[in-house]
């Protein structure tokens, strides 16, 4: 019968392309085979009662029953706990919201209350303000550049805040080491949703943080033919995080985390190139007439880009920027005719994408006055030259409305 080996951590002098080649394919994974094979599986044979019986006293130890995973689950999940320096585990789930819901569920009960930034991602707020509150679970949303002032709004049944950094639709970047020093001195756990950056970046529980979520959706996937989450804990709230996984049923398919897998051994070189080409972009939109501000945190004009400087290792490609004039409707003649990026939700695919964005429908206790709308760009792999002719046709485009 198969086992499961403890994850290899990443050793701390080994580069992160290196580190990402190698995660998960140790023994009990591919067994001389370069990538770990597609292992389905729901039903389990064992060969006798007293097999049985030992995987039932140790079901963690190797294969049980589907939902438990099989080794291309492992290998993925053991690859993500590789890359968090501090961690125990992580678990898959179907989708980032899916990972952000268990990690809540897993550390409160009826009568707690949760911190939530502002910035936060959509479907996080819906779950926090709709299916938390149903529980008996009251929200709070605080300014996301709030640091060590978050310790005036926890209260006594405070049990989690959930962080973004950088937030995925204006880019605020948190103080995370303000926030989750105070969080520990009143035994709050801390939820850090780091899609944005992914462990190459920006290093959650080394900052502090309990737990780190990502949406492999994006950048591990990178494709734009996937959806899944993660979470990944600290030793004290692994066993927790298990626990909720495993009582709320989540699983993943093993064809989902194959892709996974394929996406994470080029994760570096991606995030590199989409790094370089974002900031190439976004420096032109910087200098662009029509164009109000950029929100990059990697750009020396923005509010927290020395935090960003502090915490990170480098950008990706998604960020957004503020145009000086006009309504949303007008955005159509910027982005129905652009070539090279595609009109869409998410990020962190090959592709390159826009899409409008109504940051006052989604925010509750900051406000962001803008003098137009606003567009968030995800950078794909095109090469930043003709994504700056596009979007300088598209802004010619959209200026002329207001000269005609």
């Amino acid at each position: 019968m198969i086992t499961r080996q403890p994850p290899r951590i990443l050793p701390a002098n080994e580069g992160a392309a290196t580190s990402l080649t190698h995660a998960g394919r140790g023994p009990g994974f591919a067994e001389g085979i370069v990538n770990p094979p597609v292992w389905r599986a729901s039903t389990i044979l064992f060969d006798n009662l007293a097999a049985l019986d030992a995987a039932i006293a140790s079901p963690d130890k190797g294969l049980y029953y589907g939902r438990r995973g099989t080794p291309t689950q492992w290998a993925l999940e053991d690859a993500l706990t590789g890359m968090e320096p501090g961690a125990a585990g992580t678990k898959l789930f179907a989708s980032g919201v899916a990972a952000i819901a268990t990690a809540l569920l897993a550390v409160v009960k009826t009568g707690d209350h949760v911190l939530v930034t502002d910035s936060a991602y959509e479907p996080t707020r819906l779950f926090a303000d709709q299916m938390l509150k149903k529980f008996g679970v009251e929200t709070s949303y605080f300014d996301p550049t709030i640091a060590a002032g978050i310790e005036a709004l926890i209260r006594p049944n405070t049990a989690a805040i959930l962080l973004e950094s950088p937030g995925s639709l204006s880019f605020e970047i948190q103080d995370v080491p303000a926030i989750t020093t105070i969080a520990r001195a009143g035994n709050i756990v801390t939820i850090l949703d780091n899609t944005w950056a992914t462990p190459l970046r920006l290093q959650p529980l080394a900052l502090g943080c309990d737990i780190s979520i990502q949406a492999l959706t994006k950048y591990i996937g990178g494709h734009s033919d996937l959806m899944m989450g993660s979470a990944t804990a600290t030793q004290a709230l692994w066993p927790h995080l298990k626990t909720a996984s495993y009582r709320l049923g989540h699983t993943v398919s093993a064809d989902d985390a194959s892709l996974a897998l394929r996406g994470l051994r080029t994760l570096s070189l991606r995030l590199d190139r989409q790094e370089a080409s974002g900031l190439s972009v976004a420096r032109w939109l910087e200098a662009h007439p029509a164009v109000d501000r950029v929100w990059h945190p990697a750009l020396p004009s923005h509010p927290g880009h020395a935090i960003w400087q502090r915490d990170f290792t480098g950008a990706t490609g998604l960020f957004s920027f503020v145009l000086k004039q006009g309504r949303r409707a007008d955005t159509a003649a910027l982005i129905d005719d652009l070539a090279h990026f595609g009109i869409g939700f998410s990020w962190g695919g090959y592709e390159s994408l826009a899409l409008p964005v109504d940051l006052p429908s989604v925010r509750s206790v900051t406000t962001t006055p803008v003098p137009g709308p606003i567009i968030r760009l995800s950078i794909g792999l095109e090469d930043p030259a003709d994504l700056i002719a596009d979007l300088d046709a598209g802004l010619a485009r959209y200026s002329a409305q207001f000269t005609a």
